[in-house]
């Protein structure tokens, strides 16, 4: 029974809670920005660059064997241009992920600063304080 309570006390903490949030909303908000990416960005790019997406651009190692309309062996092919997508799509969540944070931290309270240290007595108060010790010799 040691580990299972070891394991509950670690699973409720704080931390990990937070963490696991933070996974769920990550994972969201990745979707949002993929349907930003591949819905708005990209067909702008693709009106750009005369309809061409880059999923399209691949290097064909081998072409598909067919038998009629039957495909005997499938192509084999290096899709870099799906490649460079998700580098694309990466950037932009990046960015994106980027500028949420940096919106959340302006509106966190600003830290309060350290209290000063108590002010030492004043130049009068030292010199009174002098003065009445020269008094009592």
């Amino acid at each position: 029974m040691g580990l299972f309570k070891e394991f509950k006390d670690f699973a409720v903490k704080g931390n990990v809670m937070d963490m696991a949030i933070g996974v769920v909303i990550g994972g969201a908000f990745g979707k949002i920005v993929t349907s930003l990416v591949s819905d708005i960005i990209m067909p702008l790019i693709g009106a750009v660059t005369g309809g061409l997406t880059f999923t399209e651009w691949k290097w064909v190692i081998r072409e598909a064997i067919m038998d009629g309309e039957t495909v005997v062996k499938p192509e084999l092919a290096l899709t870099w241009g799906n490649f460079l997508q998700v580098i694309f799509d990466f950037i932009i969540i990046a960015f994106c992920i980027f500028m949420v944070v940096k919106g959340l931290n302006s509106l966190k309270k600003k830290e309060e600063p350290a209290p000063a240290a108590p002010a030492g007595p004043t130049q009068e108060e030292l010199l009174a304080e002098i003065r009445d010790l020269l008094k009592n010799k």
